[in-house]
């Protein structure tokens, strides 16, 4: 049956006295992922529990978003005044800053299928409300929970309304409802910054109970900044661009490998010799390197700056129904929103924001998608891999949840049901944390997101492993092959001992060039020339930032001999012309007391070091 016309709102207050009078006291609050949340609506429903016992609030969600934090003190005082900058006025959402803080009351749940990543491994009750699952299924889990609001920022175009950048699980949830499945109260919340997305993403106000459209809730998009792209994240990027046949369909996550990936397929069909150049230079035999004539159908769960730059410089182009991109979410720069809101009318509606289910499965119109996605090619990242293809990506092996699968398994599951298609999964070689270098490759792991019957290639800095149908042992020699050189040898030992590999087999003498200073020394070249550049979409970081953040990884990454090598260093080369608009920017140029002497010369010989 037609719902009426939604009621309209200018305070929120009045809005959730509606809503808790229409529904009662136990309300389960869905909010999309990402940056799709109505936080005022969301910030109000958590004060009213706060305030009254009597409220019982759970709220189902992902990747809730907040404002960057330093985990040190040199940290904070860069961090801060970033955030001051870039994210004022973004309202950012109370239940998480009262579950960070212990503040939260029993009476509020908060369950998570995705968590921003790394965030939330110190808080236990984070972790225990942690929903696993996939992205997919998300929306019957909603269901299951007895959801019975939902509230979502949304664009208005005076007419309808537009899901605009979380369409992804809300289009299931309002199906199940005309369909009779479910009973909600639906929420939007008009944000004027949000890009207005037609196609499956507009919907008609009439499938809202309320919408909150009040000037004094208006607020900016939260946009974190770009990162800067590793050389080796180049090295991994240059490698998968080089496997992407022309026609195919291409699905990236969000990151700076994806950045890489995306920046290689732009120089791959914009200055083809470039690409070559960089390809040579790792050593890579490209299956794929020409530029693109068909062009990529872009379906990916999310799509960011990158993926958006492919669409613009015409790599991703062809088209399937009319569209050259379906995404069920976006997540980016400010930058990445301008460009969305500015976007003719016509290249924007090359872009159709969908349902999750639509996109990261083949389930529903299986033939349609089938002949849709032929060439693809699925890459999503990992934290570690074990020798035998498995891949870790999500969490700890004390049970601990870094992220969430997301869709990850959804795509690698779509590689092998479709013909043709791949699955890549890419990983850093190696870690450094507090002085100490791990690698990332190991025998095995008490925790794995991607099983290794489903291993089909992975790639880092130094190569790339197929290990799609092989053997166990063909498997442990392809990722040996993609190892750094430090930690060969003793992974040999124990494939070995296990009865995995045969005791005659042997390195070859090729895979001693696996190590970060020959990655750096091909690659750093190509960087001076440009061709690599550490911001290829851009950033919000000021040059000063530029500078600061190497030398805050590399304090970050060292040990204590190191630390104290950094401090030595600065100590003895004092305030030089270039290192005092560096040292201002941290709140270091005037100091006072040894604490902030040793600060600043812990960052001037990190500073130095790089030079």
């Amino acid at each position: 049956m037609p719902r009426s016309d939604p009621s309209f709102h200018e305070d929120v207050t009045r809005l959730v006295d509606a809503v808790i009078e229409r529904v009662g006291k136990r309300i389960v609050l869905g909010l999309p992922l990402g940056l799709g949340k109505a936080s005022h609506v969301a910030n109000e429903l958590v004060g009213r529990a706060a305030a009254d016992p009597g409220i019982s609030l759970t709220i189902v969600t992902a990747l809730t978003l907040e404002t960057p934090r330093g985990a040190s003190e040199l940290e904070r005082r860069f961090m801060e005044p970033l955030a001051d900058r870039l994210f004022a006025g973004w309202p950012g959402l109370s239940y998480a800053a009262m579950l960070r803080a212990g503040t939260l009351p029993a009476n509020v749940e908060v369950r998570e299928f995705f968590l921003q990543a790394g965030q939330w491994l110190g808080v236990p009750r984070a972790q225990q409300n942690y929903i696993s699952g996939n992205y997919t299924h998300v929306w019957r889990y909603l269901l299951d929970a007895g959801v019975n609001v939902v509230a979502q920022l949304v664009a208005s175009d005076g007419q309808d309304c537009s899901l605009s950048c979380n369409p992804d699980l809300t289009l299931d949830l309002l199906r199940a409802r005309r369909e009779g499945r479910a009973d909600f109260v639906m929420i939007g919340q008009v944000n004027a910054e949000l890009p207005f997305m037609g196609g499956s993403a507009r919907v008609e106000r009439a499938e809202f109970d309320y919408l909150l459209d009040d000037p004094a809730c208006a607020f900016p998009l939260f946009g974190p900044p770009n990162q800067p792209v590793s050389l080796s994240h180049y090295a991994i990027g240059f490698r998968v661009a080089a496997l992407i046949p022309d026609g195919g369909t291409l699905q990236i996550g969000i990151g700076t490998m994806g950045d890489a990936v995306c920046h290689a397929l732009s120089l791959r069909h914009q200055n083809n010799a470039a690409f070559r150049a960089v390809l040579d230079a790792l050593g890579e035999t490209p299956l794929h390197a020409a530029p693109f004539e068909q062009g990529l159908y872009g379906c990916s769960e999310m799509i960011a700056d990158g993926f958006l730059a492919l669409l613009e410089n015409g790599v991703i182009s062809r088209r399937v129904g009319g569209k050259a991109i379906h995404a069920a979410f976006f997540l980016g720069s400010r930058e990445f929103y301008r460009r969305l809101r500015e976007m003719p009318a016509a290249r924007r509606d090359l872009i159709d924001m969908t349902s999750v289910t639509f996109v990261n499965e083949l389930y529903g119109g299986e033939d349609e998608k089938c002949r849709a996605r032929v060439g693809g090619l699925f890459f999503n990242s990992a934290m570690m891999a074990t020798l035998m293809g498995a891949a870790v990506s999500d969490g700890l092996e004390d049970g601990r949840v870094v992220s969430g699968i997301g869709g990850q398994y959804n795509f690698v599951a779509q590689a092998f049901a479709l013909q043709g298609a791949r699955s890549i999964i890419a990983v850093d070689a190696v870690r450094t944390r507090a002085g100490e270098t791990s690698s990332n490759v190991v025998w095995s792991y008490g925790h794995v997101s991607i099983p290794r019957h489903l291993r089909d290639m992975v790639v880092t800095e130094y190569g790339i492993a197929d290990l799609r149908g092989k053997t166990d042992a063909a498997v442990i020699a392809a990722m040996l092959s993609v190892t750094d050189s430090a930690f060969q040898l003793p992974l040999v030992k124990r494939a070995k001992a296990a009865g995995k590999l045969p005791k005659s087999f042997r390195l070859g003498s090729s895979l001693e060039l696996n190590n970060a200073a020959h990655v750096t020394g091909v690659l750093e070249p190509l960087r001076r020339q440009g061709l690599l550049p550490e911001y290829p979409f851009g950033t919000d970081f000021t040059p000063e930032e530029q500078r600061l953040l190497p030398a805050l990884d590399r304090l970050r990454r060292a040990g204590r001999r190191e630390l104290a090598s950094h401090a030595i260093r600065g100590f003895l080369a004092g305030d030089g012309e270039d290192l005092r608009p560096l040292l201002d920017r941290m709140g270091l140029g005037r100091r006072s007391g040894m604490r902030e002497r040793v600060y600043a010369a812990l960052l001037g010989g990190a500073l130095a070091s790089g030079t």
